[in-house]
């Protein structure tokens, strides 16, 4: 793989941004490559993990010519990261960032970045239930979907450069509009983590069940939804935060559904409960066609490439 950028900036070294330093060495994507954190602990750990060439506590300082950034933070944190580092930008430099609503960042990022550089949002949708410097991995981005939402006007060249190191790191790239992105993550990222999260506190709050026995009996659907729920807090509050008319949407939809299964169970009304049933159990072998998944049993199962 041939080099693509002279410089590489990543703003926040969780896992997404580990793992991209991972890919971004192990390809040959940059000659340099700067971690910026502001934990002076976070950032030691990796340098430790050697994770990059240089490291700072200063977003400001850490995008001194770069020729790409990547913001990795929680998206809450967008605009504080937009006006730091916006004066330090060079020009052509391309700002991305990897955050799961789209609409929110670019409104708290796009005011603040100035003209001469490309300012183009994405998201890579691949990620795990850990979070931290050591949780990155190489590998983590084949295969799955990176979706770029673009603003009206944006620089075809600076676009078809982000998709192609998009592309060297195995991922699939579209492009859509932000609030359409935000809708459909709605429904397939962000309302099973808010569900997990329920259920996993609704197990908690059981008084008839003690803790024990729910860790004990602890059948392969309730283990799935807890490692869903436990993903990193912070990030998961500033998602329902920043994207919340879509969740409430599909909240309300799914709470509709609920009771339409409430009822059909309550009336013993198999037929209904069946042809559900089998409704989606046809969407779980769409997934596994197009590649998302493994026909494997549960989840959990390791990553090609993760570190053992």
């Amino acid at each position: 793989m041939t080099v693509q950028f002279n410089r590489i900036t990543l703003i926040g070294i969780g896992l997404i941004g580990s793992s991209l330093a991972h890919d971004i060495k192990r390809l040959g994507l940059a000659n340099e490559v700067v971690v910026a954190t502001r934990s002076a602990e976070t950032l030691k750990r990796a340098e430790e993990l050697e994770l990059g060439d240089r490291y700072t506590t200063s977003s400001e300082e850490a995008v001194k010519d770069a020729d790409l950034v990547i913001v990795s933070v929680p998206v809450g944190a967008s605009e504080s990261v937009a006006k730091e580092i916006a004066g330090n930008l060079k020009p052509g430099a391309i700002v991305t960032d990897v955050g799961s609503t789209k609409a929110s960042v670019i409104a708290q990022m796009q005011p603040h970045m100035p003209s001469h550089v490309h300012f183009i949002a994405g998201h890579p949708i691949a990620g795990t239930e850990k979070s931290g410097p050591d949780a990155g991995f190489p590998g983590l981005f084949q295969g799955r979907w990176c979706i770029l939402t673009p603003l009206e006007g944006t620089d075809p060249t600076a676009l078809k450069t982000l998709r192609s190191f998009w592309e060297a790191l195995g991922s699939r790239v579209d492009e859509m509009d932000a609030q359409h992105h935000d809708k459909v993550l709605a429904i397939v990222s962000h309302l099973p983590h808010l569900i997990a999260y329920n259920i996993v506190g609704t197990a908690d709050d059981l008084e008839t069940v003690t803790e024990s026995e729910v860790i004990k009996y602890s059948a392969s659907g309730f283990r799935d939804f807890t490692r869903l729920a436990a993903s990193d807090p912070t990030m998961w509050r500033d998602v329902c935060l920043h994207n919340r008319d879509a969740i409430l949407e599909m909240l309300a939809r799914f709470s509709e559904d609920l009771a339409y299964l409430q009822r059909a169970i309550r009336w013993g009304e198999g037929d209904k409960i069946f042809e559900l049933f089998t409704r989606t159990r046809a969407i779980r072998r769409s997934i596994v066609q197009a590649g998302q998944d493994v026909d494997a049993p549960d989840f959990g199962r390791p990553h090609p490439l993760e570190k053992r």
